[in-house]
Parts: structure tokens; C-alpha cells; sequence
């Protein structure tokens, strides 16, 4: 997300990041990724590797490799059933805001810069999170703006 939350334009990244794709890419591969049908046509393909839950209130809606659910709840369940070790929630606005509650850990990639966004992340309350990991990118020619992959572990109720 940009400096105000920004996710999203039209349906595309604002930005190009070669190094948080590659993260992305390390993150989930062999696992569930959860994503709103938007997010799914946005990249417009099945991802290798991992298993793509959409979840769409679409009747019929059934894109070719993936499992189609009509909440985030039954997405997470099927995730679950599975045994997954580690499902990721990977968008948009709506679906993140939807996670935001349920989830223990973030993968946040925070863009400096202010970019023209029409979806937003949530507003995270930081006295919920802590902050693990914190790695800084310098802007390159791979990577259009500077930025910080941070990792956010919930904190315990009462610690």
C-alpha cells in the first residue's frame, strides 16, 4: 500500500515492483490464495503453484483452475479442510477489509510514495500489531519506487 493506504487503480497496481512480485511469488507458493473476483480477473490467469480460492457471488461464476466460493468464511473453510498450513488473503479493498480481523499476520509492502488509488487497504490499529521484520528497497530500475516489506504478527489479547 501507498503512504494513504492506496492498493489499486482501475483495477491494476499503481506501481511496478519487481522485488515485492518475487516476495509475493516466495510467500505463496504451494499454498491457498483467497482473493475477490475483481483481484482474480486483474491478474486474469491461474497463478502456478498454488491453489486459487475467488470468491464471487456470481451464479455460474467458474473460472478454469480455480474454486469459486461465495464468502471469505467458506474460503478460509475450504483452505482449512485442506490442511493448509497458511492461506493467503491477496485482495481487493473489500476481501482485505473482510480479513483484516481474522487474519495473524500481514505481509504488508509499504510504497513510499503517494500514488492515485481508486481501493484502499484498511486502517490498521497499530497498538494490535507488532512488528517483526522490517526490510527497506531503495527504488531501481526494477522497482519504480522505494519501499518497506513489513511483517505484522497480531498481538495476544493481554500481552
Amino acid at each position: 500500500m501507498d503512504e494513504k493506504r492506496g492498493i489499486g487503480l482501475q483495477n491494476r497496481l499503481p506501481w511496478h515492483l519487481s522485488s515485492d512480485l518475487k516476495r509475493f511469488k516466495t510467500l505463496t507458493m504451494g499454498h491457498h490464495i483467497l482473493m475477490g473476483r475483481k483481484t482474480y480477473e486483474s491478474i486474469g490467469r491461474d497463478l502456478p503453484g498454488r491453489t486459487m480460492i475467488v470468491v464471487s457471488r456470481r451464479r455460474g461464476y467458474q473460472p478454469e483452475g480455480c474454486l469459486v466460493v461465495s464468502s471469505l468464511q467458506a474460503g478460509l473453510d475450504v483452505a482449512e479442510r485442506r490442511e493448509e498450513s497458511e492461506a493467503f488473503v491477496v485482495g481487493g479493498g473489500q476481501i482485505f477489509t473482510q480479513a483484516l480481523d481474522l487474519v495473524d499476520r500481514i505481509y504488508l509492502t509499504q510504497v513510499h510514495t503517494l500514488a492515485r488509488c481508486d481501493v484502499f487497504f484498511p486502517k490498521i490499529e497499530p497498538q494490535q500489531w507488532l512488528e517483526t521484520d522490517v526490510l527497506d528497497h531503495p527504488a531501481d530500475e526494477h522497482n519504480d519506487f522505494p519501499f518497506t516489506f513489513k511483517t505484522l504478527v497480531r498481538k495476544r489479547q493481554g500481552g
